[in-house]
């Protein structure tokens, strides 16, 4: 079947790869830019910090909880059929979220968002696997990589400039040209595909529980109601429940009786978490504190993207040989270092002595980390099961994100207004040591836990790649085909 398939190097090929990379670019950005434009956000809508919370977590709400599902309609319905509905889906919603005029209005459409997110981001890699010739498929997901490496970096630099130039407004606005060009390449060029093995019954009420479940635990942790995030809990245990009776699940079971892949989820939980938190109150301290404005603010945290696109393929072959257990060791210890060096970060802040070094240091922990630990996921499970195990990572990754999102501030005491910049800077030094703490307990888990034969944390069969995933981890399998 695959010598019916377009090469790399045919017009059809190209076609396809410049779909896929615009689409994965599209989700991506968003994620990535929004952060950014927070503080101006908040004041534009006279919020507070729970406002932004919503912001950020409405979208990784809905995400985190349908990715798996939207997967499983791509195979079922049409991969480029979903794909595309995703795309389209994305476009409308933040045509929304740009005409917001409160709080409420833009967290809906964040909400959409992370719905249609839920449709694309599956997709865009599945494409590149069901479409092009198999033999050209390590090298089209190695450009895909790289060009949304590519697009990460250039993310903080753009979102910045526009955010300046046009108001916050424009970071969303901005995906409607670009959507319609992925749309229009899409119908016209790239081949719808399904997986034929797929299963006929789709797990809905597995993805409906789980959302509620996350939706109490975030609103509960947001709004400090300790009885929302006890029903959050039991929900969560309603859904294992679930997931062990069902002869279609979400998230199957049978994957967890592998050590290598608990081992790795649980430092997912632990690293991501501590990676949603920096994130989304870092930009904010530069820009509340340290007085940078969005396009410096955005600047200032390239290198870490930089950093990651040049040594995580390195860092990935390395323990390619070696195992993973070293490096997921090693890159956490490193990212909270580079954290207490952030910890310079206030009122009179020199970006060569007081961002630059935290920043770098935490970049090379990133960059050590996280191909090491896609390929523990990918290489603990069977081949056939690599695309469900990669899902399964990166929905924890997002969970793990949403909950430090809603949990963060109120624990380190950052509340109310956004007008205390004094308040904020204590804020986020607790915030920061809480962080360096969750990445100490990810190396912890990874040292004790992934004590095994290195073969079990190696994984020979996958091609190591830039990855830049601060978002999340690979969502699907980067495996040579023979």
């Amino acid at each position: 079947m695959s010598a019916d398939l377009p090469r790399l190097g045919s017009a059809t090929g190209r076609w396809i790869l410049l779909a896929t990379i615009l689409g994965s670019s599209v989700a991506s950005l968003d994620a990535t830019v929004v952060n950014i434009a927070l503080p101006r956000i908040g004041e534009s809508l006279d919020t507070d910090v729970a406002g932004l919370q919503w912001t950020l977590n409405g979208y990784t709400l809905t995400l985190a909880s349908f990715i798996l599902l939207g997967g499983s309609l791509g195979d079922r319905l049409g991969r480029r059929k979903v794909f595309v509905w995703g795309v389209i889906g994305f476009a409308l919603a933040s045509v929304l979220c740009g005409a917001a005029v409160n709080i409420e209005m833009l967290v809906v459409a964040r909400i959409l968002q992370g719905v249609a997110g839920a449709l694309l981001t599956p997709g865009s890699l599945a494409l590149i696997s069901s479409s092009i010739d198999q033999r050209d498929q390590g090298a089209a997901i190695g450009l895909w990589s790289g060009f949304g490496g590519v697009a990460g970096a250039l993310g903080p630099f753009l979102g910045g400039w526009l955010i300046e130039l046009a108001g916050w407004q424009s970071i969303f606005l901005i995906n409607v040209p670009l959507a319609a060009v992925v749309v229009l390449v899409t119908l016209r060029h790239v081949p719808e595909s399904h997986d034929p093995n797929a299963s006929a019954r789709l797990d809905v009420p597995g993805a409906a529980v789980v959302a509620v479940a996350l939706g109490a635990l975030t609103f509960g942790l947001i709004d400090a109601m300790p009885l929302l995030v006890v029903v959050g809990l039991l929900l969560l245990t309603v859904f294992v429940v679930i997931e062990m009776r069902s002869d279609h699940p979400l998230v199957p079971p049978s994957l967890f009786a592998s050590r290598v892949f608990t081992a790795a989820n649980l430092v997912t939980l632990a690293v991501y978490a501590a990676l949603g938190g920096v994130f989304f109150l870092l930009v904010m301290q530069l820009q509340l504190v340290a007085k940078y404005t969005p396009l410096m603010s955005g600047v200032a945290t390239v290198p870490v993207t930089l950093i990651m696109l040049s040594l995580s393929a390195p860092a990935g072959r390395w323990a390619q040989v070696h195992g993973a257990r070293i490096p997921m060791t090693v890159g956490p210890l490193l990212a909270a270092l580079g954290l207490i060096l952030l910890l310079r970060i206030g009122p009179d802040t020199t970006y060569l002595t007081d961002v630059l070094p935290g920043v770098l240091v935490f970049g090379l922990g990133l960059s050590v980390l996280v191909a090491p630990l896609t390929g523990a996921v990918l290489g603990a499970v069977p081949a056939s099961e690599a695309g469900i195990a990669s899902g399964v990572n990166n929905a924890v990754a997002r969970t793990a994100q949403l909950l430090a999102v809603a949990a963060l501030p109120g624990l380190a005491g950052i509340s109310g207004s956004l007008s205390d910049p004094v308040e904020f800077d204590r804020g986020f030094g607790v915030a920061i040591w809480i962080c360096v703490g969750l990445l100490v307990t990810g190396a912890l888990i990874a040292a004790v836990l992934l004590r095994v034969p290195r073969h079990a944390a190696r994984l020979d069969n996958v091609d190591c790649m830039p990855q830049c995933g601060m978002t999340g981890p690979a969502l699907a399998p980067l495996h040579k085909t023979e």
